[in-house]
Order: C-alpha cells, then structure tokens, then sequence
C-alpha cells in the first residue's frame, strides 16, 4: 500500500499554506470569474479550500486526488454535495467534455514529466468544447530582485522539506521550463497569463486549442 505523504499534515495543512496561497486562489477566480451552476474539477484538490470558493459561488464540485488523509478534510469541509474521487488523475473516471473550468494549483510540479502529460491529456479529455483550464505553479523566472530572491529561497526550503521524490520532481519540472513549455507541448492556447511573487509563480487561464 502507498504511503500517504499527508497523512500528518493534511489538519495543519491549510494553516501553514493557506496565507501563501489564497492570493493566488482570488487571481485566479477574477482570471474566470464562476457562474452558478457551473462544473468545476479541482486535479489534486487535497482539503478542498479551493473548490469551497466556487461552492459558495453555486458551482458543482468536484476534485479528484490521492491523498485520503486531505480527502478527509476536503468531505468535511464541503459535505456531501460535493463529488470527491480518490485516484489517479492521470485516469480520471469523468466523461468527455464534462466540465466548465478544471484547476491545477501548486500539484504538477509534484509529479514525474510523463504523469504531467497524462494528467493534461485527461484533463482535455474531460474539458467541455469553450471550457476553460487555470493552472497555478511555479515559475522557472526570470526572478526579480529582492522580494523575488527572498520568496525563491523559501520555495526551494519547503520543497527540499517535502521529500526527496517531492524535490525531484520540482527540480525536473523547473529544469523543463515549468508551465510555459507544458502548455505548447500539448497545444493549448493561452488567453490570460500571470506573473506573480517576483517571477516565481505563474497563472495561465487556457483554452483546448486546436
């Protein structure tokens, strides 16, 4: 059985990155603002704090991870309207064109190149025709002096924290040129895009493409 590498920190999870991360959560929502009723899949929703900002805007929820420790704090903090799937994002159990917006925040970097792959195919897969992509993630720069420097030498610590594997991972996904060279390599079209943190983090709002 796989170790769940959360299993310790899933409850204190959001009180340690949540103040990192919600700025970049409110971009991302002015980038596609939600719409009642919309269908939205969060790949690697982990406590589900995410997909509670498109809950209280009325949309459907659902998100896919595979984590049963943030699993468990995701059912609490959403109940039982919401549709949350432990698994393999890079098989997902969704149907073609199913939803509106899929978000990918802070998870991509986490995995080897050929599951990244995987999981955007799956994700375009599963994309309704004029549905939308966000993907929030590192940036590989150019970094801006000094508040760029500071919040680089953080990251690079806290990812050195979460593991051997984990750092991996991120060296390899940076080294790949992050985000950008993803999003040509399986032809998506960028319709907005932002830099943030001093070229550190990157949000990119796509379409399917051709």
């Amino acid at each position: 059985m796989k170790i769940d590498p959360y299993k310790r920190t899933a409850k204190l999870y959001d009180t340690l990155f949540e103040p990192l991360n919600k700025g970049l959560r409110a971009i991302g929502m002015k980038m596609f603002p939600p719409k009642e009723g919309m269908l939205v899949l969060d790949v690697g929703c982990g406590t589900g704090v995410h997909l509670e900002r498109y809950q209280k805007a009325g949309c459907k929820v659902f998100g896919i991870d595979l984590s049963p420790s943030m699993l468990q704090v995701a059912h609490s903090r959403l109940g039982t309207s919401a549709n949350l799937h432990m698994g393999d994002a890079s098989n997902m159990p969704y149907s073609d064109n199913k939803f509106d917006l899929i978000i990918m925040s802070t998870v991509l970097h986490e995995m080897p190149s050929a599951v990244q792959s995987a999981v955007i195919n799956e994700s375009k897969r599963t994309l309704k025709e004029g549905g939308r992509v966000l993907l929030i993630d590192f940036h590989p720069g150019p970094i801006q002096p000094i508040k760029g420097w500071v919040n680089k030498s953080i990251i690079t610590l806290a990812e050195i924290a979460a593991g051997r594997e984990h750092f991996k991972n991120y060296r390899s996904f940076m080294a790949n040129k992050g985000l950008p060279a993803l999003i040509s390599a399986h032809g998506l079209s960028v319709e907005q895009e932002k830099i943030v943190s001093g070229g550190n983090m990157a949000l990119f709002l796509l379409g399917k493409g051709s």
